[in-house]
């Protein structure tokens, strides 16, 4: 395995060399070339019925590290960035690594969209920074004794950003369209145990679920449970109107976003900024330029690489977070070799969990065996996170009759450095149990439509959620909606143990039945989750009012800008 490491520092500084060269540009030119940006799609810190990563994060010290991990260091940090327009006072100058493709908010799906949902919209409910459900468009609601009949009773005066009243229609139709199959909103399957909706009212709602869900508040406020105007459906992707603290003004693809402050919010005295441009910035040494020169305020999710350039700064602050987030190995059953499950638990078990937390997140992060993190209550600690074990991975290779080896294309989103360099140390472990890797960058809007979903193998990532059931279910159960984009992943077990759980009236119970499923998938992976990582932004002195969320949104609303 010290050979492994070895031959993985060896690559990555081939790579990181390239990187350098193809990236010197003139100084006073922005270029819009595949960068590396940290990213990662879902699980929150910590209330009873959360997924949390409380533990300690590790140095990101790159000094700290050894070689193979020092040498990502300089992967993404090359690009001179051009001088930005001066900001009216009162305006937020937000980097963010790449374009949306979406602001309709039941569709979207990566990070960048995610921050437009919860500036823009609202939902009935909101999941706060350290987990706590609590009113969003809805001020109070109840459940009935068997949890099954839920009603939510709205603010009153609440209006869209067009002016016209947010009625619980709005709500029905927008959760409704969530749960259509045909739009084909990742949200969908957190729905499935919604039986009816009923407006009472055009101020009350009720949901009638299938089944006792003592989590259901929760998921109504998740990324793509948004309350949109049912009249604006159509429009809603490129003119996107809600009720949340900023108004959309314009977006120009591949430069900008810019939002506005919704003066009628329903929350008197936020937001406190008059406007945010988000810059779109693939280049990490862009953002970094930006940052210390004060052409850029925030950096959303800073790259790891930038760390430690930025420790002893006197003029800029990093906030980083535990979080739930997750990268993995994602390995599709609807195609071969991986609908044979050995060959799945071969490749995860030639992996090391804690090499990779070094060399992808710089130690910024703790190996696990799932989504689920070591310090999660939910955690099996009866499943230890052992070293690679390379002569049990031939062994079932040989099994499925692959004794000679054999080759596999392995996709990877450019402008997403974490998961590059997870992909690339992949590489050379694979190669230790005879499996010939050849890595093929995809520029990151580009991998969304085209290998996502659709490749037998490739390296995806995804953000922290509210509930462990919307952290779990969606990607395990083979209904789930991210199921079915990934790995196309079936195990009846799994099944039946995700829906006892989701019907549990303890918590007790429902531990039980969470750690029975990590058991499940360590025998029977779908792929390979190696680690949960941790979120960092970085910000001027001069802003203030503003804390990261383990959610990996950003919540602008008490943020100021001196």
């Amino acid at each position: 395995m010290v050979a492994c490491r070895r031959a993985v520092a060896k690559h990555l500084q081939r790579f990181a060399g390239r990187r350098l060269s193809s990236a010197r540009v003139p100084r006073g030119r922005h270029t819009k070339a595949g960068r590396t940006a940290l990213d990662a799609s879902d699980l929150a810190p910590a209330a009873p019925r959360q997924v949390a990563d409380r533990s300690t994060p590790r140095s990101g010290s790159l000094a700290m590290k050894p070689v193979w991990a020092r040498t990502l260091g300089a992967v993404g940090l090359a690009f001179a960035m051009a001088p930005l327009p001066a900001e009216a006072a009162g305006t937020l100058r937000v980097a963010i690594p790449s374009n949306l493709n979406t602001f309709d908010a039941a569709k979207t799906k990566i990070g960048e969209e995610y921050i437009m949902n919860f500036l823009i919209f609202s939902g009935l409910t909101e999941v706060d920074g350290l987990g706590n459900v609590k009113p969003d468009l809805a001020e109070n609601w109840k459940a009935s004794e068997d949890l099954k009949t839920w009603t939510f009773a709205l603010r009153d005066s609440v209006t869209f950003h067009n002016g016209r009243k947010v009625e619980a229609e709005d709500v029905k139709a927008s959760i409704l369209r969530v749960m259509d199959k045909a739009i084909g909103s990742t949200a969908r399957v957190n729905f499935d145990v919604v039986d009816t909706i009923e407006v009472v009212d055009p101020k009350t709602i009720t949901f009638k679920l299938k089944q006792p869900y003592g989590g259901f508040a929760e998921i109504l406020g998740d990324r793509q449970a948004r309350i949109l105007p049912r009249d604006k459906f159509d429009t809603m992707a490129s003119a996107p109107i809600g009720t949340g603290p900023f108004k959309f003004k314009s977006f120009r693809p591949g430069d900008r976003i810019e939002l506005e402050r919704n003066s009628d919010y329903f929350i008197k005295g936020e937001p406190k900024l008059d406007a945010v441009t988000f810059r779109i910035m693939p280049e990490a040494a862009a953002q970094v330029a930006g940052l210390e020169t004060g052409e850029i305020d925030l950096v959303w999710s800073l790259p790891l690489e930038a760390l430690d350039q930025f420790k002893k700064s006197r003029s800029v602050k990093l906030d980083s977070v535990p979080t739930s987030t997750w990268d993995g190995l994602i390995m599709n059953a609807a195609h071969k070799p991986f609908d044979d499950p050995r060959v799945r638990k071969a490749f995860a078990l030639s992996l090391d969990k804690s090499a990779l937390v070094d060399v992808a997140l710089y130690g910024e992060g703790t190996a696990t065996n799932t989504m689920i993190p070591p310090s999660s209550p939910y955690f099996n600690k009866a499943l230890p996170i052992g070293a690679p074990d390379p002569a049990a991975a031939k062994k079932l290779l040989a099994e499925a009759g692959y004794a000679k080896g054999l080759k596999v294309t392995l996709y990877l989103p450019s402008g997403r450095p974490t998961r590059e360099r997870l992909g690339i140390a992949a590489k050379e472990f694979l190669g230790a149990i005879g499996v010939d890797v050849d890595i093929q960058r995809v520029p990151f809007d580009k991998f969304i439509k085209e290998v996502e979903g659709k490749a037998a193998l490739y390296v995806d990532g995804f953000y922290s959620r509210p509930t462990i059931d919307t952290s779990v279910y969606p990607f395990f159960h083979s209904s789930g909606s991210w199921n079915t984009q990934l790995w196309n992943y079936k195990n009846p077990r799994v099944d039946e143990v995700l829906d006892k759980a989701r019907a549990a009236r303890t918590e007790d119970e429902r531990a039980d039945l969470y750690r029975q499923f990590q058991a499940l998938v360590v025998d029977d992976p779908a792929g390979a989750i190696p680690y949960v990582q941790n979120h960092v932004n970085a910000y001027r002195m001069t802003v203030k009012g503003f804390k990261s969320s383990p959610m990996m949104w950003l919540d602008l609303r008490e943020t100021t800008v001196q």
